[in-house]
């Protein structure tokens, strides 16, 4: 996309920063910290390991950083850029989230700028020359540009406060977002070896956080591993029945966001399209967003996704990283991820702002057969496709369990959690489970016995005793298993045919073609030596408890908590700060979060030093909008 240039020293009407004087002095103490996180952010306390984290760089010490999104991770390098001397280097494999936290940082009076593809000539000349000058507080930097010697050459005769290397995970090869540049960022700890360098993630089980270590040379650097909790988030995964997956989202999203922004996932460009095409047929306005489009056509739905409320985009996983919108309500999936960092990752881009966000999920067999068929077709070592089966069944359990999910999805991050969360479909309707061990013998059998040549609709029409010009044809309505599954309908055995293939029993063959084969785990379990459960499935036309719960849930948004009165000015303050985007060409939450609308609508200050008070309002942004920003609250009281 081409993202607009910003020459932050050419903004005459930001405020200089708001720092201790004694920063290229002096060296700077955690309350100098606090103090720039007070006046320039506008916030009044450190969250998290954000303090540790802080006096950590500010001592020189490498960090490597583990926190949820929306934990506040970019603060652990701002500040410390800020008020050690020189530039502070930020890595992000991310082009929308540099032009995103250049654009936060520039509001907030600060001297900020990036290097990545969307650049002219000329104005990477004029980055270069900013930064040679010592123009700059802080620049973002791809991983690929780093890395040429070019680059590193100009570094090395600059002062540099810290290098943060964001999206730390794509180093490592196991994981979901390998990005080969970034080993070469090893680089960094051997000509600048007395700059501080912290690695930040929110997404790495324990073995990638070793490897972050070991290719990033961060042996020495202090751990900070905060929760991978994120109790606003519900968490809520169903198989799909009778009812079809896209026919369940729109029940979902029409029951509990009819207003709401959010994020569809879709595996393939074509169902996209198709659900994004489906979707504004209902009435919504939902746009595409996949590799395959033009450059422009991308770079206007992100734009349009930042800057609008109640827009869904429906996309591949090539959307949303680097997206700092605070009010995703809720993240759906209609294909099933392949693994739970994947999952994880994307489910985080709802509710970044604390508030309440639902991650929906649907899945079928085809999924689990199809994540499957990748792996073992992919090109990747055997050691390499090991890892990632691995990684598909851990998935693949959280989706079958009966249990907590925010336990197991902690648990697989190496985080205990003692009590059941409360705020997961399972936990709210708890599903039921029976034993399904004859039911499993049959279906194997008839998979078996038809030759291992069909797919699950041919042999559920064989169990079912269909007969079906072909099943006739290939004499298999003389098989034994032939009309012995009646005692279950077409949708219930395609969902215990699911579940085996889940348990690993059953898989699809190597050409592609979609037909059931047994693995070597259905033998003990066709000859009576194991038993198997089934999840049974809930009716799909019955209203459970989840959806009741969800929606109270949901409807403890922000604005929901706010008086009448108080809603009225919120939506002032809302249409006030639209107007401010559009001025400064940034999406409403650079200009403050809904959450600092919300106290402004209930405390309506009266003064700019009131303002002061308002979380999110620092220095700088008192300056620039607080005075549109009282004006509205005295034409609204």
């Amino acid at each position: 996309m081409n993202a607009p240039f910003h020459k932050p020293l050419e903004l005459e009407l930001s405020e200089p920063p708001i720092m201790p004087s004694s920063r290229a002095d002096t060296a700077a103490s955690i309350e100098d910290a606090v103090d720039v996180l007070q006046r320039t952010f506008g916030y009044q306390a450190f969250r998290f390991h954000q303090e540790g984290i802080i006096g950590s760089l500010l001592a020189g010490k490498d960090v490597l950083a583990l926190m949820p999104t929306g934990g506040g991770k970019s603060l652990c390098y701002q500040i410390p850029a800020l008020l050690r001397p020189g530039t502070g280097i930020v890595v992000s494999p991310l082009i929308a989230l540099m032009q995103d936290q250049v654009d936060a940082l520039n509001v907030l009076g600060l001297n900020a700028a990036y290097l990545n593809s969307t650049l002219s000539w000329p104005e990477m000349c004029a980055v270069h020359d900013q930064l040679r000058a010592g123009e700059l507080d802080v620049l973002y930097v791809a991983p690929e540009r780093l890395v040429q010697d070019r680059t590193l050459e100009m570094l090395e005769e600059i002062e540099i406060a810290l290098f943060a290397i964001d999206e730390a995970h794509c180093v490592s090869q196991w994981g979901h977002d390998f990005r080969p540049e970034y080993r070469q960022l090893r680089c960094l700890a051997g000509r600048f070896p007395n700059t501080p360098r912290i690695a930040l993630t929110a997404t790495a089980d324990e073995k990638t956080r070793d490897e972050i270590v070991s290719e990033l040379s961060l042996e020495a650097s202090k751990r900070f591993v905060a929760s991978f909790d994120r109790p606003n988030l519900k968490y809520a995964i169903s198989e799909s029945g009778s009812i079809s997956a896209r026919e369940k989202l729109w029940r979902f999203i029409n029951a509990e966001h009819p207003e709401d922004a959010g994020i569809i996932y879709c595996l393939s460009r074509k169902s996209v399209e198709d659900t994004a095409e489906w979707l504004c047929g209902k009435g919504r306005t939902a746009l595409a967003y996949h590799a395959g489009l033009p450059t422009d056509t991308r770079r206007d739905v992100q734009q349009r996704f930042l800057s609008e409320d109640g827009l869904i985009v429906v996309a591949t996983i090539a959307f949303g990283m680097g997206i700092d919108k605070p009010d995703v309500r809720f993240v759906g999936h209609l294909n099933l991820p392949k693994s739970i960092e994947a999952y994880y990752q994307e489910t985080g881009r709802a509710g970044r702002d604390g508030e309440p966000a639902n991650c929906w999920l649907a899945y079928g067999l085809q999924d689990v057969l199809q994540q499957r068929q990748w792996i073992e077709r992919s090109d990747g070592a055997d050691a390499h496709k090991k890892v990632q089966r691995e990684k598909l069944d851990a998935l693949i359990g959280l989706a079958e369990m009966v249990g907590c999910r925010r336990q197991a999805l902690l648990s697989y991050f190496g985080e205990t959690r003692s009590e059941p969360c409360g705020n997961c479909d399972n936990c709210i309707d708890p599903p039921e489970r029976t034993d399904a061990t004859v039911l499993a013998q049959k279906a194997l059998s008839a998979v078996y016995r038809s030759g291992q040549r069909f797919g699950v609709s041919y042999v559920i029409d064989i169990l079912l005793g269909k007969p079906e010009e072909r099943i006739i044809k290939n004499g298999h309505d003389r098989l034994k298993v032939f009309g012995l599954g009646s005692e279950m309908d077409a949708t219930s055995w395609r969902g215990l045919f699911r579940q085996l293939a889940s348990a690993g029993y059953l898989t699809a063959d190597d050409e592609g073609f979609g037909t059931l084969q047994l693995t070597d785990k259905a033998r003990p379990l066709l000859r009576g030596e194991t038993s198997f459960e089934m999840r049974k499935a809930k009716p799909g036309d019955r209203k459970s408890r989840s959806s009741s719960k969800k929606k109270s849930s949901a409807a403890t948004t922000i604005a929901a908590t706010l008086s009448e009165t108080d809603k009225a000015l919120f939506d002032a303050l809302k249409a006030v700060r639209l107007e401010l985007a559009r001025t400064a060409s940034v999406p409403p939450y650079v200009i403050c979060h809904d959450k600092t609308l919300a106290e402004l609508a209930h405390a309506r200050p009266s003064s700019t030093d009131d303002l002061s008070d308002i979380t999110g309002l620092g220095a700088s942004k008192i300056k620039k909008y607080g005075s549109a920003l009282l004006e509205a609250i005295a034409s609204n009281t």
